[in-house]
């Protein structure tokens, strides 16, 4: 291949860069990301970066003296790839023609459903789906948490002060909530769903860590969804425009906000691949080894549907260690042609900070049939659980636990699970 374009510069396609060099790939190399910023880290802008702890310097990806010999096209996203010209199409009317292509566009973070409204506060909710005011502008003080810039506008407003509130129970809206707590705002995190964290780590498990918010003080809202946001049109400092005041319950409650962070997961970036015939479900389908349904195209990150043998189905791992470890198989696949074996993929690995709780979880929850508390107490917040199948271990979580944590995950991983 006399050039590789990697569509995505954030770590998964930075990882992929680096494989490419690191395996003897000496051709020209391509990154183009949407966004105008190097390749940042991801996990502090709920955390230390939203706490202003660290600044922007310190979320770099990349070492001072690294040199990829990768010429970067930032600030324009990809709009189209044409398999059989080998070319992707840019935003701004060029194309990069390629041998072979590297995706890596990761996910979008969702909004709230068309089914929620916005209401002025001159009346009920509006027929708008987006945070807008009924008259199309942006309703300030409404965020959601993805990118660098989303984290900057965030940690203004929750400079500001007041009262906090958070759609959405996972793990991004339950770390803003953890930090929003220590900034000293009046914090409420509402979940649709019974059991926050249910998803992940199951009924049980969910239910324990999620109790850290009312450990602190912090309200937690379940098994009620938002019917829409209230807001109010020129509120003092702001510069015009409708500005958020309270979130809309669909049991009829009302919660004043002066912020609301909308944390309700992400959807994979693969509407630029219409009409490409790469195969898409759930973000582009992949083998196990990260290779596409058109030859000389791998994906890799969140937007990446890899095949688990293990289990026999397709599964998208949206974590930080996937789009570390995962690209180096896939720039294998892409560089012989598929020809190398795959080679063994350990099993997801996550983790969380959450009110100075260390929060580790591996493997996978679903389908365990037994949690077991193996180490410490549950009441303590400090306990290290195992799940398992039929007997077998396929997955671990350990608040506080990080030595035993570990051990276990090497477990996991020599097991195949």
């Amino acid at each position: 291949m006399k050039t590789v374009a990697v569509v995505g510069a954030s770590l998964a396609g930075l990882s992929a860069a680096r494989a490419l060099r690191r395996q003897g790939y000496d051709g020209r190399l391509v990154v183009i990301g949407d966004e105008p910023h190097r390749p940042y880290d991801r996990p502090p802008l709920s955390k230390d970066f939203l706490a202003g702890k660290v600044g922007e310097g310190d979320l770099t990806l990349e070492a001072e003296d690294e040199d990829l010999a990768a010429e970067w096209l930032l600030g324009v996203p990809a709009t189209g790839l044409d398999p059989t010209a080998r070319a992707v199409r840019l935003a701004d009317g060029r194309t990069v023609p390629a041998d072979g292509f590297v995706i890596a566009t990761g996910a979008t973070a969702r909004t709230l459903p068309a089914s929620s409204g916005i209401s002025s506060g001159r009346g009920g909710p509006s027929s708008s789906g987006s945070p807008e005011s009924p008259g199309g502008r942006p309703l300030a003080g409404v965020h959601t948490l993805r990118t660098l810039d989303d984290a900057r506008a965030l940690r203004a407003d929750l400079a500001r002060g007041g009262r906090l509130v958070v759609i959405g129970g996972g793990f991004i809206g339950a770390e803003v909530a953890s930090t929003a707590y220590a900034l000293g705002l009046d914090v409420t995190v509402v979940e649709a769903a019974p059991t926050p964290l249910a998803g992940p780590l199951g009924e049980s498990m969910g239910g324990y860590v999620s109790a850290l918010h009312a450990d602190h003080g912090v309200r937690l809202l379940c098994g009620v969804g938002v019917q829409g946001l209230q807001g109010l049109h020129g509120l003092r400092g702001l510069s015009g425009g409708d500005r958020v005041t309270a979130v809309l319950l669909t049991d009829g409650r009302t919660l004043p906000a002066d912020t609301v962070v909308v944390g309700v997961g992400a959807r994979p970036n693969v509407e630029w691949l219409a009409g490409a015939g790469i195969a898409l479900d759930n973000g582009v389908t992949c083998g196990a080894d990260g290779r596409t349904s058109v030859a000389g195209v791998v994906a890799v990150g969140d937007c990446a549907n890899w095949f688990d043998p293990a289990a026999g189905v397709h599964r998208r791992v949206e974590h930080w260690t996937g789009a570390l470890e995962r690209p180096a198989a896939a720039v294998a696949a892409l560089l012989s042609g598929g020809t190398a074996a795959p080679g063994p993929v350990r099993p997801p690995y996550f983790w969380s900070d959450q009110y100075g709780v260390r929060i580790q979880f591996a493997g996978h929850a679903a389908g365990a049939d037994r949690v077991t508390v193996e180490e410490g107490a549950v009441a303590d917040r400090n306990f290290l659980a195992v799940y398992r199948r039929s007997g077998k271990p396929v997955a671990v979580l350990g608040l506080n636990q990080p030595r035993l944590f570990m051990r276990w995950r090497k477990q996991l991983t020599a097991a195949g699970s």
